[in-house]
């Protein structure tokens, strides 16, 4: 028996179609025409998973600034259902650890789980994320509507007022 081989690669305009077909399967909520354009213009941020060539998974991430910091929010992150605990859900998220890091210059990295969805509060808690927060009605359209904000911090808040080290 061989083993599986996954891989990350790039979103382009070639494979934006899957990307699309991808988040209609594994999501409740549906993505409008603007985060496709916008993901196209992500690099590294945005990450298609192959599982053997095919593609089975895919993260999106954007870079937020709230109070002069910088924070990376992850806005999808999934993997078609019959391909899950392999692996590929962590080499996403390792991938997208491995880019704040690399860049040294993130405060936090962020997500909203809607809140019956125990397996992935539990995944991104083994990756050290915490809930810190649940905003009541974030979901439009599907139930329950309430997401929990799940967060990592990569590092302290500063105070403005204390010289930088």
């Amino acid at each position: 028996m061989t083993r599986a081989t996954i891989e990350l690669g790039d979103v382009t305009p070639h494979n934006l179609q899957q990307l699309k077909r991808l988040n209609q399967v594994v999501f409740p909520v549906s993505y409008n025409d603007k985060f496709y354009k916008d993901i196209l213009e992500a690099g590294e941020l945005a990450k298609l998973a192959y599982y053997n060539d095919i593609v089975v998974g895919a993260v999106c991430c954007r870079i937020d600034i709230l109070d002069g910091s910088r924070r990376l929010y992850i806005m999808t992150l999934g993997c078609l259902a019959p391909y899950r605990k392999r692996g590929i859900g962590a080499k996403m998220l390792q991938h997208v650890l491995n880019y704040v890091e690399k860049d040294g210059d993130f405060h936090s990295i962020f997500l909203h789980v809607q809140v019956n969805n125990q397996s992935a509060i539990d995944f991104y808690k083994k990756f050290g994320f915490e809930i810190v927060e649940t905003k009541e009605q974030y979901y439009k359209r599907i139930e329950p509507a309430d997401a929990h904000v799940l967060m990592k911090l990569l590092r302290p808040q500063r105070n403005p007022s204390e010289p930088e080290k």
